[in-house]
């Protein structure tokens, strides 16, 4: 435990990034690779050295990076909607690609001229790299595309409309679609030594189709929750597979039998998983903000890269459960449960711990009003329980994947019943000593968010496959509220639990009757990712967004006003009397006023973007 005096540590110098690494790529003929992170820093890290260097940032959250086959060039895919090419030998920003309305989440070098770049704007686009033109846009898949690689002449794209597609480079043309499948395809690779393209599935299944004539030559049922990356071994075909189970296998190339499972990093970030060049390791970056280097042969770390001394972890923010008294419970990236005081007067630590087992990645928290008890939910799929000085943890294992949501029911027979969402798509409910473990599979994706009836046995949770439903506690579906055409990522119960406010991916709030599911309201909030919400009062809806601003909905008027308050995303909104609090990834918690959206105190566990890098 630490006291209420203690200060936090404060970074002055670039020795790691400041959010979880989202990419790592090695580059050919050195012991050294480039990496990007929801910081949005790009930087080169030397494994030999163990040094750092930063070389600059993108204007959101960085989310790909790869490196030309020559080593001298590298490209980062951002949230910024924008591609940065970087000179690697004189560590400079050489070109910028602008054309993507949304996200951009993967790009691959083709050749010295040409880059392929995949985007949640549901668009390809083959670049020009001499030029920064857009040759060529493509389309043609209906939802978010995550993932892109190319070969031969050939694109293959996969993401969220649950296919993968291969098309001609040349002329743009769809040559095949495979599926769509039952669950998303979140990554893709190409096997070149065995003629293969390799995808991952949200069902934990790896497919494997011949890339000339599309015939399904094999399954393995790999993993037991998503996976979030698929990559090959350019020396033997070897294939890497990367879930949410925790779990980080190389597959056989020719008996698809597991041949190795590389050592646990409690900190690793599934999607950053990748090959060396020679086939000899593997790379990943943590949510600590370094890289990891493992043997490929053995599967043991051989080392980690970057922290200075005393470093532990990053406090981006995941979510803040306040009080009224002014104390908030808050999550975040390194693993760490705090309670806060946070008022007008006062913004300091309370008391910090860890669970039990060591620190864990942590998305959820919320707070029993009866018994003041912290709950919060780790990717490692267990609920931690704590008493209200954050004492006497309990674990309870849910099973069902990282858990993004937590709420205790309060309502007349189901008092301390937790219900808590998975990423597997169920609610799970767990009784109040946490002995009764009762998951219903309710959504098709993985759940985003919930809450529950201030006072009726009923809850509401959103997806990342656009479903909004009602449901009452033991699990059956009352309401499919239907309007959103993408990820909704939050939603909230009025104060008389007589509607409901949903923010999505389509860059629109709605609001809807609770009894009857009509669609009561429908506003614009522009071309920015929403991230969380708050329904205020009856005519007030607040949503945070993955800029760092709050948005103010007049339900009323439909007038929208608008307030920059973080330098990172607004990852949850909580009341604290009349006040909102609002965490974010950039290491604050925010002491709103919500008559203007003027920031009325901060607490501050980290500054994100430090050095002197510039893009």
């Amino acid at each position: 435990m630490l006291n209420a005096h203690l200060s936090p540590i404060v970074a002055d110098s670039f020795t790691r990034h400041r959010g979880p690494v989202t990419s790592v790529a090695a580059i050919p003929g050195r012991a050294a690779v480039v990496a990007v992170a929801y910081d949005g820093a790009v930087a080169l890290f030397d494994l030999e050295a163990a040094t750092v260097d930063l070389l600059g940032y993108h204007r959101h959250l960085a989310n790909h990076v790869t490196v030309d086959e020559g080593g001298s060039r590298a490209a980062s895919s951002s949230s910024d909607y924008d591609i940065y090419i970087w000179d690697l030998t004189g560590r400079k920003l050489a070109l910028v690609l602008r054309g993507h309305s949304d996200d951009v989440e993967g790009f691959a070098f083709v050749d010295d001229t040409t880059g392929v770049s995949a985007s949640r704007d549901r668009r390809i686009i083959v670049w020009d790299l001499v030029t920064g033109a857009i040759r060529r846009t493509i389309e043609g898949h209906e939802k978010d595309v995550l993932s892109v690689a190319c070969r031969d002449g050939l694109i293959y794209s996969s993401g969220d409309d649950m296919t993968l597609r291969q098309w001609d480079l040349a002329t743009g043309a769809l040559i095949r679609t495979w599926g769509p499948f039952e669950t998303e395809t979140d990554t893709c690779a190409i096997d070149m030594l065995n003629h293969r393209v390799v995808l991952g599935c949200d069902d934990g299944v790896i497919r494997m189709f011949d890339s000339r004539d599309g015939t399904a030559l094999a399954s393995i049922e790999a993993h037991g929750s998503g996976i979030k990356k698929v990559a090959v071994s350019p020396i033997n075909g070897d294939i890497l597979s990367c879930a949410y189970d925790q779990r980080i296998t190389i597959w056989d190339a020719s008996s698809f039998s597991p041949k190795v499972n590389l050592e646990n990093h409690p900190s690793k970030w599934e999607r950053s998983f990748g090959w060396s060049p020679d086939g000899a390791s593997i790379l990943a970056g943590t949510f600590d903000g370094t890289v990891v280097q493992w043997d490929a042969a053995s599967g043991l770390i051989v080392r980690e890269v970057g922290g200075a001394p005393g470093d532990q972890g990053n406090a981006c923010f995941n979510e803040a459960a306040a009080a009224p008294d002014g104390s908030v419970a808050l999550v975040a990236d390194d693993g760490m449960v705090r309670l806060i005081r946070l008022t007008e007067r006062e913004a300091c630590l309370a008391a910090r711990t860890e669970p039990p087992g060591g620190r864990r990645l942590m998305n959820a928290v919320t707070r029993d009003p009866g018994t003041g008890r912290v709950v919060a939910g780790a990717h490692d799929h267990k609920l931690h329980i704590f008493g209200a000085g954050l004492e006497s943890a309990v674990e309870v294992a849910l099973g069902q994947g990282p858990i993004n949501s937590i709420r205790v029911a309060q309502c007349e027979g189901h008092e301390g019943a937790l219900f808590a969402a998975c990423y597997s798509g169920a609610i799970v409910r767990v009784s109040p000593d946490g002995r009764d473990v009762l998951a219903h599979s309710l959504h098709d994706g993985a759940v985003k968010a919930l809450r529950l009836h201030p006072h009726e046995p009923l809850g509401v949770s959103c997806s990342a496959d656009g479903g909004l439903l009602s449901w009452t506690l033991d699990g059956e579906i009352l309401q499919r509220f239907p309007g959103h055409t993408a990820i909704v990522d939050d939603v909230d119960l009025s104060p008389a639990g007589d509607r409901i406010a949903s923010a999505s991916r389509d860059f629109t709030l709605n609001v809807y009757d609770v009894a009857d599911g009509r669609l009561a309201h429908s506003i614009e909030l522009g071309r920015r990712s929403p991230k969380s919400l708050c329904f205020w009062d009856a005519d007030t809806v607040i949503v945070g967004d993955y800029w760092g601003a709050l948005i103010k909905a007049d339900l009323r008027t439909g007038r929208v006003t608008r307030s920059t308050i973080a330098a990172n995303g607004i990852s949850s909104l909580s009341r604290s009397g009349e006040r909102l609090v609002a965490s974010s990834y950039d290491g604050g918690v925010y002491l709103v006023s919500v008559e203007d959206l003027s920031v009325r105190n901060v607490y501050r566990a980290m500054t994100q973007r430090v050095g002197d890098g510039g893009s």
